[in-house]
Protein backbone atom coordinates (compact mmCIF):
# COMPACT_ATOMS: atom_id res chain seq x y z
CA UNK A 1 0.00 0.00 0.00
CA UNK A 2 1.30 3.52 -0.76
CA UNK A 3 1.63 6.24 1.40
CA UNK A 4 -1.31 8.16 -0.32
CA UNK A 5 -3.32 4.76 0.35
CA UNK A 6 -2.55 5.03 3.21
CA UNK A 7 -3.66 9.02 3.89
CA UNK A 8 -6.87 8.08 1.71
CA UNK A 9 -7.90 5.37 4.53
CA UNK A 10 -11.15 6.84 6.11
CA UNK A 11 -11.39 8.08 9.33
CA UNK A 12 -14.48 6.66 10.72
CA UNK A 13 -12.79 3.05 9.20
CA UNK A 14 -9.74 3.75 11.70
CA UNK A 15 -12.10 4.35 14.88
CA UNK A 16 -13.77 0.90 13.79
CA UNK A 17 -10.59 -1.05 13.54
CA UNK A 18 -9.36 1.37 16.51
CA UNK A 19 -12.36 2.43 19.28
CA UNK A 20 -9.98 3.51 21.99
CA UNK A 21 -6.87 2.58 23.72
CA UNK A 22 -4.91 -0.86 22.89
CA UNK A 23 -1.94 -2.86 24.27
CA UNK A 24 1.19 -3.59 22.57
CA UNK A 25 -0.61 -6.97 21.98
CA UNK A 26 -3.83 -5.74 20.86
CA UNK A 27 -2.02 -3.64 18.17
CA UNK A 28 0.15 -6.57 17.04
CA UNK A 29 -3.35 -8.55 16.41
CA UNK A 30 -4.83 -5.86 14.53
CA UNK A 31 -2.39 -5.61 12.01
CA UNK A 32 -2.05 -9.31 11.73
CA UNK A 33 -5.33 -9.75 11.08
CA UNK A 34 -5.36 -6.36 8.56
CA UNK A 35 -2.02 -8.34 6.47
CA UNK A 36 -4.16 -11.76 6.59
CA UNK A 37 -6.85 -9.65 5.15
CA UNK A 38 -4.68 -7.63 2.44
CA UNK A 39 -2.53 -10.86 1.49
CA UNK A 40 -6.15 -12.82 0.97
CA UNK A 41 -8.03 -10.17 -0.84
CA UNK A 42 -4.96 -9.33 -3.00
CA UNK A 43 -5.17 -13.16 -3.75
CA UNK A 44 -8.09 -13.56 -4.45
CA UNK A 45 -7.87 -10.32 -6.82
CA UNK A 46 -5.16 -11.96 -8.22
CA UNK A 47 -6.91 -15.38 -9.38
CA UNK A 48 -9.85 -12.72 -10.86
CA UNK A 49 -7.68 -11.76 -13.11
CA UNK A 50 -6.28 -15.08 -14.05
CA UNK A 51 -9.68 -16.66 -14.77
CA UNK A 52 -11.10 -13.33 -16.62
CA UNK A 53 -14.06 -13.53 -14.04
CA UNK A 54 -15.00 -12.63 -10.76
CA UNK A 55 -16.64 -14.65 -8.28
CA UNK A 56 -20.41 -15.19 -8.38
CA UNK A 57 -20.01 -14.03 -12.55
CA UNK A 58 -21.00 -17.03 -14.70
CA UNK A 59 -17.70 -18.37 -16.16
CA UNK A 60 -17.47 -17.84 -20.39
CA UNK A 61 -18.61 -20.33 -22.64
CA UNK A 62 -14.94 -20.21 -24.01
CA UNK A 63 -12.91 -20.64 -19.93
CA UNK A 64 -12.57 -24.07 -18.83
CA UNK A 65 -10.54 -23.32 -15.47
CA UNK A 66 -12.30 -22.09 -12.57
CA UNK A 67 -12.09 -21.45 -9.18
CA UNK A 68 -11.29 -24.52 -6.99
CA UNK A 69 -11.50 -23.57 -3.24
CA UNK A 70 -8.99 -22.79 -1.27
CA UNK A 71 -6.04 -23.97 1.33
CA UNK A 72 -4.54 -22.73 4.46
CA UNK A 73 -1.17 -22.03 4.17
CA UNK A 74 1.18 -20.73 6.87
CA UNK A 75 4.17 -18.35 5.89
CA UNK A 76 6.66 -16.46 8.55
CA UNK A 77 6.63 -12.58 8.24
CA UNK A 78 8.61 -10.00 9.48
CA UNK A 79 6.19 -9.47 12.07
CA UNK A 80 5.47 -13.64 12.60
CA UNK A 81 4.07 -16.50 11.33
CA UNK A 82 0.69 -15.85 9.33
CA UNK A 83 -1.88 -18.31 7.74
CA UNK A 84 -3.32 -17.32 4.68
CA UNK A 85 -6.07 -18.61 2.77
CA UNK A 86 -4.72 -19.13 -0.57
CA UNK A 87 -6.83 -19.25 -3.96
CA UNK A 88 -6.59 -22.25 -6.28
CA UNK A 89 -8.02 -22.63 -9.07
CA UNK A 90 -9.08 -26.32 -11.21
CA UNK A 91 -5.95 -26.62 -13.51
CA UNK A 92 -3.41 -25.29 -11.37
CA UNK A 93 -1.75 -22.96 -13.71
CA UNK A 94 -2.81 -19.59 -10.84
CA UNK A 95 0.90 -18.36 -10.02
CA UNK A 96 0.22 -16.25 -7.23
CA UNK A 97 2.68 -12.98 -6.78
CA UNK A 98 2.56 -12.12 -3.62
CA UNK A 99 2.72 -15.81 -1.91
CA UNK A 100 4.43 -18.07 -4.51
CA UNK A 101 3.18 -21.21 -4.91
CA UNK A 102 6.20 -22.85 -2.76
CA UNK A 103 7.08 -19.84 -1.13
CA UNK A 104 7.09 -19.92 3.63
CA UNK A 105 8.63 -16.69 3.61
CA UNK A 106 7.27 -13.22 2.55
CA UNK A 107 9.12 -9.44 3.51
CA UNK A 108 12.11 -9.29 4.50
CA UNK A 109 12.75 -12.39 6.91
CA UNK A 110 15.60 -13.85 4.58
CA UNK A 111 17.24 -10.68 5.15
CA UNK A 112 17.00 -10.22 8.56
CA UNK A 113 18.62 -13.71 8.71
CA UNK A 114 21.76 -12.55 6.49
CA UNK A 115 22.51 -9.74 8.15
CA UNK A 116 22.69 -11.38 11.28
CA UNK A 117 24.91 -13.71 10.26
CA UNK A 118 27.01 -11.39 8.35
CA UNK A 119 27.45 -10.12 11.81
CA UNK A 120 29.15 -13.46 12.88
CA UNK A 121 26.16 -14.94 14.85
CA UNK A 122 25.69 -18.65 15.29
CA UNK A 123 23.02 -20.54 13.79
CA UNK A 124 21.40 -21.03 17.44
CA UNK A 125 21.96 -17.03 18.40
CA UNK A 126 20.57 -15.94 15.33
CA UNK A 127 17.76 -18.35 16.43
CA UNK A 128 17.45 -17.01 19.83
CA UNK A 129 17.20 -13.56 18.48
CA UNK A 130 14.58 -13.83 16.34
CA UNK A 131 12.66 -15.62 18.89
CA UNK A 132 13.29 -12.56 21.44
CA UNK A 133 12.61 -9.90 19.00
CA UNK A 134 10.03 -10.96 16.93
CA UNK A 135 8.51 -14.13 18.73
CA UNK A 136 9.56 -16.61 15.54
CA UNK A 137 9.98 -20.22 16.63
CA UNK A 138 12.46 -20.85 13.57
CA UNK A 139 14.05 -24.13 12.88
CA UNK A 140 18.58 -24.14 12.45
CA UNK A 141 17.65 -26.27 9.56
CA UNK A 142 15.70 -22.80 8.03
CA UNK A 143 18.79 -20.61 9.42
CA UNK A 144 21.33 -22.54 7.58
CA UNK A 145 19.39 -23.08 4.39
CA UNK A 146 18.64 -19.30 3.97
CA UNK A 147 22.40 -18.38 4.76
CA UNK A 148 24.14 -21.28 2.13
CA UNK A 149 21.67 -20.52 -0.19
CA UNK A 150 22.87 -16.86 -0.10
CA UNK A 151 26.32 -18.16 0.22
CA UNK A 152 26.34 -20.07 -3.07
CA UNK A 153 24.90 -16.77 -4.93
CA UNK A 154 28.07 -15.08 -3.55
CA UNK A 155 30.34 -18.07 -4.34
CA UNK A 156 28.61 -18.05 -7.99
CA UNK A 157 29.63 -13.84 -8.09
CA UNK A 158 32.83 -14.22 -7.10
CA UNK A 159 34.01 -17.34 -10.08
CA UNK A 160 31.76 -15.43 -12.43
CA UNK A 161 33.67 -14.89 -15.79
CA UNK A 162 35.52 -11.75 -16.58
CA UNK A 163 36.28 -9.64 -19.59
CA UNK A 164 39.08 -9.58 -21.44
CA UNK A 165 40.84 -6.14 -21.04
CA UNK A 166 40.64 -3.97 -17.91
CA UNK A 167 42.18 0.10 -18.76
CA UNK A 168 42.39 0.21 -15.22
CA UNK A 169 41.82 -1.48 -11.89
CA UNK A 170 42.29 -0.13 -8.41
CA UNK A 171 43.17 -2.29 -5.49
CA UNK A 172 42.71 -1.66 -1.75
CA UNK A 173 42.73 -3.87 1.20
CA UNK A 174 41.33 -3.57 4.60
CA UNK A 175 41.32 -5.05 8.30
CA UNK A 176 38.62 -6.67 9.53
CA UNK A 177 37.27 -8.94 12.34
CA UNK A 178 35.22 -12.15 11.24
CA UNK A 179 34.06 -15.19 12.56
CA UNK A 180 36.21 -18.08 11.44
CA UNK A 181 35.37 -21.82 13.18
CA UNK A 182 33.48 -19.86 16.17
CA UNK A 183 36.73 -17.57 16.30
CA UNK A 184 37.02 -13.78 15.76
CA UNK A 185 39.92 -13.38 14.08
CA UNK A 186 41.74 -10.04 12.20
CA UNK A 187 41.63 -10.94 8.59
CA UNK A 188 42.50 -8.67 5.57
CA UNK A 189 40.17 -8.08 2.98
CA UNK A 190 40.96 -7.06 -1.01
CA UNK A 191 38.64 -5.46 -3.17
CA UNK A 192 39.61 -5.20 -6.65
CA UNK A 193 37.66 -2.37 -8.98
CA UNK A 194 38.07 -2.49 -12.76
CA UNK A 195 36.69 0.05 -15.25
CA UNK A 196 36.30 -1.21 -18.30
CA UNK A 197 37.04 0.72 -21.92
CA UNK A 198 33.26 1.98 -21.89
CA UNK A 199 34.56 3.73 -18.01
CA UNK A 200 32.02 0.97 -16.31
CA UNK A 201 32.62 0.56 -13.10
CA UNK A 202 32.62 -3.55 -11.57
CA UNK A 203 33.41 -4.91 -8.67
CA UNK A 204 35.18 -7.79 -9.17
CA UNK A 205 35.57 -9.85 -6.02
CA UNK A 206 36.83 -10.07 -2.61
CA UNK A 207 39.38 -12.07 -1.78
CA UNK A 208 39.64 -12.60 2.06
CA UNK A 209 43.09 -13.69 4.18
CA UNK A 210 44.72 -13.82 7.52
CA UNK A 211 47.57 -11.17 6.50
CA UNK A 212 48.58 -9.56 2.89
CA UNK A 213 51.97 -10.06 1.29
CA UNK A 214 52.88 -10.97 -2.11
CA UNK A 215 51.49 -14.73 -1.96
CA UNK A 216 48.47 -13.11 -1.67
CA UNK A 217 48.40 -10.63 -4.78
CA UNK A 218 49.71 -13.06 -6.60
CA UNK A 219 46.64 -15.37 -5.45
CA UNK A 220 44.49 -11.99 -6.71
CA UNK A 221 46.17 -11.76 -9.88
CA UNK A 222 45.98 -15.40 -10.79
CA UNK A 223 42.61 -15.25 -10.13
CA UNK A 224 41.84 -12.89 -12.29
CA UNK A 225 43.37 -14.00 -15.05
CA UNK A 226 41.59 -17.38 -14.61
CA UNK A 227 38.51 -15.64 -14.77
CA UNK A 228 39.85 -14.12 -18.02
CA UNK A 229 41.21 -11.29 -17.53
CA UNK A 230 44.28 -10.90 -20.17
CA UNK A 231 45.45 -7.47 -20.11
CA UNK A 232 45.23 -4.22 -17.59
CA UNK A 233 46.72 -1.01 -18.64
Amino acid sequence: MTAEGVAAIDSQVLATLVPGPSSREQADELFGRLKKTVYERALGAELTHHLGYAPGQPRPPEQSNHRNGSSAKTVVTDAGALTVQIRRDRDGSFEPLPIGKHERRVGAFDDKIVALYARGMTVREIQGHLQEMYGLEVAPTLISTVSDAVLAEVVEWQSRPLPRMYPVVFFDALRVKIRDEGVVRNKAICLALGVDAQGQRDVLGPWIEQTEGAKFWLKVVNDLRNRGVEDIL
